[in-house]
């Protein structure tokens, strides 16, 4: 059966809030890519829409930032033209959220009143506001965990669980999308193709985590060579702190282990796709088989070129490198939405 109006303009909504949502993890990346995330001290989700607007709220602000050690033993040189850059990209950071939270609840008020909601769509809707609320409060509690006089930057662990957190909602807001847009006839019943997506998934799910661990831990620039890593395609001494231990704090063996699960996508998805080519029973699947293959080439290609031009970090400046990280960050998270939506339409049983 053909979707209705209705649902259409819910599901395109929907995806505008996946794409909003895309944007305001881009923005993550850049604040911990200019070290912004630690610059505004406090919460306060009314009058914080407003960043200062005189001097002495600025010396404030800035008053504030130097409290803590990131300030204290990092930026200490820092003068208030230097905190004003910093604290620019953390405010929008929080206003994007905003103006998602905005784009949310206006028309979902209207579609509310219009009566657009089938019953059904209840649980999603109230599961959207959990995890969007849950993802604010997440980020609150990882940026107030660097409030100190400790550390230098929020831990790769706590960076790890916000990002991934945001991964949960795009991709609940995704599903639920593609429930209102792909109609019955569209899905395709293939176990085999459905099995091994999943599988491809599970690991893109770990190689995201190892994503926010290398950025993290600055791990890009322990190995800006490549196809080697320094010099060994098997670095020495990987374990030389602990299994345990290394595979979650030593750069090198986190670097090592980004780059080994990143080929191993890479072939698997090849084989995936040289599979999935031969289905041809649904237009929509038509569509979607093609994307993992094209983004996860894309993704190793910009995996390496950010690689390669981590050398030319340098603090306070948004150059080559920072733009390969984001693309790489942008297309990292294209690859999970990709295996989504064709595990969506690969559906598991007849119906």
């Amino acid at each position: 059966m053909d979707i209705d109006k209705h649902s259409k303009i819910i599901a395109n909504w929907l995806l505008i809030g996946v794409g909003m949502l895309v944007v305001q993890v881009l923005l993550g990346g850049i604040t911990r890519l200019t070290g912004s995330g630690l610059s505004i001290t406090e919460w306060d989700p009314l009058m914080g829409a407003l960043p200062p607007l005189n001097e002495t709220q600025w010396q404030q602000a800035f008053s504030g930032y130097q409290k803590i050690a990131q300030y204290k033993y990092l930026n200490h040189d820092f003068t208030l033209s230097d905190f004003k850059f910093i604290y620019f990209w953390e405010w929008f950071h929080r206003l994007w959220a905003r103006l998602m939270g905005m784009v949310f609840l206006i028309p979902f008020f209207w579609f509310l009143i219009k009566g657009y909601f089938k019953k059904w769509m209840i649980t999603p809707l109230i599961m959207l506001f959990v995890l969007g609320g849950m993802q604010g409060l997440i980020g609150w509690l990882m940026v107030k965990s660097g409030l100190n006089e400790e550390n230098l930057y929020v831990n790769h662990f706590r960076l790890a669980i916000h990002f991934m957190a945001a991964m949960l909602l795009i991709g609940y807001t995704l599903i639920f999308a593609l429930s209102l847009m792909i109609p019955a006839q569209e899905k395709v019943l293939n176990n085999k193709l459905r099995k091994f997506a999943f599988y491809i998934l599970a690991l893109v799910l770990v190689q995201l985590v190892y994503g926010c661990f290398m950025a993290g831990l600055k791990a890009a620039n322990t190995a800006p060579t490549w196809p080697t890593i320094n010099g060994a395609f098997i670095p020495d001494n990987l374990f030389k702190d602990g299994f345990t231990e290394s595979i979650l704090h030593n750069p090198i063996t986190i670097h090592f282990i980004h780059r080994t699960l990143a080929y191993i996508i890479f072939v698997l998805v090849i084989i995936w796709w040289w599979q999935a080519r031969k289905e041809m029973r649904s237009a929509a699947f038509n569509k979607a088989k093609k994307w993992p293959l094209i983004l996860v080439v894309s993704q190793v290609v910009l995996g390496i070129a950010t690689v390669l031009s981590s050398t030319s970090i340098v603090a306070g400046n948004f150059g080559v490198f920072e733009w390969l990280a984001e693309l790489h960050q942008l297309t990292g998270m294209l690859v999970l939405l990709s295996m989504l939506t064709v595990i969506y339409i690969l559906r598991p049983t007849a119906q």
